[in-house]
């Protein structure tokens, strides 16, 4: 019987780094083999669907058994002892689930400017990042800390707002076990967007003098 031959673009179903070994001798990976092995990549995320649902079951769960929102004074990151009683719901939360990752989110109100509200949201969003990790969550589970700046008002005003003035845990991937390590394509370039710009960072840094919400 004659031996059946496999198509060789079907074959490419391993990361970007291993692309090369894919295509014909000469090929580079911009060749219309790396599409083709993007393309089967992008449906092996598909058949990953589910994992969108999880989150959101999981993210629901996270705010029905913890506060995920912490609020901060005026031009301030400082953690008072309300939001330091918040966050230890979070950490009583995930330790009781210890294969979830996360990204905490900066929010300001809408006083100051736009390019200092992008630095205050993003201290705030490192203020808690620090006390989680000092409450024992592993820093590997911390996604990213990422600032919002005064783009996400709840409450629309353009005076001081405490309510505007927050910080926002979310559960955004797994630890291990799911495709992409949690992170699908689009909110990892959506990360990367951010970075960018600025407005994201897990690393601690100087406040800039200033004055915003």
């Amino acid at each position: 019987m004659a031996r059946k031959t496999l198509n060789r673009p079907a074959l490419c179903l391993v990361p970007a780094l291993a692309l090369v070994a894919c295509a014909p001798a000469g090929e580079s990976v911009t060749s219309a083999y790396y599409g083709e092995a993007a393309a089967t990549n992008i449906v092996r995320q598909i058949a990953y669907s589910d994992l969108e649902g999880r989150l959101i079951d999981l993210n629901e769960r996270f705010r029905a058994n913890a506060t995920p929102v912490v609020n901060f004074d005026f031009n301030r990151s400082h953690l008072d002892a309300a939001a330091r009683a918040a966050l230890d719901t979070q950490v009583a939360w995930l330790k009781d689930h210890r294969d979830v990752r996360m990204t905490v989110v900066g929010h300001t109100d809408a006083v100051g400017s736009n390019a200092y509200n992008q630095r205050l949201g993003l201290r705030r969003a490192r203020a808690v990042v620090r006390y989680l990790v000092s409450k024992g969550i592993s820093r590997k589970r911390l996604i990213a800390a990422e600032s919002r700046g005064e783009s996400e008002l709840l409450v629309a005003t353009q005076d001081r707002e405490r309510k505007n003035r927050r910080a926002e845990t979310l559960v955004t991937g797994f630890i291990r076990g799911y495709v992409g390590d949690g992170i699908d394509g689009i909110y990892a370039q959506r990360v990367y967007d951010s970075y960018q710009g600025g407005g994201i960072d897990i690393e601690s840094a100087s406040s800039t003098a200033g004055t915003g919400g």
